[in-house]
């Protein structure tokens, strides 16, 4: 009998040290899971705060579509058929928009509010094209990106790689067209598209 009540007190006392540990357990989660979302919660805020923030290039140059969620550029740059080279009276306009959007990156990089996270940008320079006949007019839109993007690298406007990934590319005749019938020639024109990239947040911001 003595055995036997031994043994009943020790499993009381297991079950007991067992349902501690539980608790224990349970509150370390809790405290976890509550930790997981003011983080998810902060992260989303800055997130929206650095949407907000990317939208802020000058509206001299831009306009900004938020149901396409892109920038274009406000003035009308047309191509003469077939040729990517971007005519003389466009260009100080153009290199202006690269100053900008140099200013924009590098004003944000160092904004201190965004200081401790790992934040890259991609920039998308997007060539349009007009349905004019022409037969290339996807490898057409993509040289034009590249010239302006060549444009902008021989007026100093270079972005660190570190900080700031450029990608050309052309969409062609396809994508979102705004135009068609006698205005379709203003679907000729440059989207620039700005995406931050956030990675992690720290526990001191």
């Amino acid at each position: 009998m003595k055995k036997e009540g031994f043994f009943w007190i020790s499993y009381s006392d297991l079950m007991t040290s067992l349902f501690f540990v539980m608790l224990v357990l349970f509150v370390l989660t809790i405290g976890y899971l509550q930790y997981q979302r003011n983080a998810t919660e902060k992260q989303l805020e800055k997130i929206q705060e650095l949407q907000t923030a990317v939208q802020q290039l000058p509206s001299g140059y831009f306009e900004y579509q938020p149901q396409y969620k892109r920038f274009r550029l406000k003035e009308q740059i047309r191509f003469p058929l077939g040729k990517d080279e971007i005519p003389v009276t466009y260009r100080p306009y153009l290199i202006d928009v690269g100053r900008s959007i140099f200013k924009l990156i590098y004003t944000l990089n160092s904004n201190p509010d965004y200081r401790g996270l790992d934040i890259k940008y991609l920039i998308v320079v997007e060539g349009m094209a007009s349905r004019d006949n022409y037969p290339y007019n996807f490898e057409l839109s993509y040289k034009r990106a590249l010239a302006l993007y060549r444009l902008w690298q021989s007026h100093g406007i270079s972005f660190d790689p570190a900080i700031c990934e450029v990608q050309i590319s052309g969409s062609g005749t396809k994508g979102i067209r705004e135009y068609a019938g006698t205005e379709e020639y203003k679907n000729q024109q440059f989207l620039i598209h700005i995406i931050p990239k956030m990675g992690r947040i720290t526990e001191n911001e």
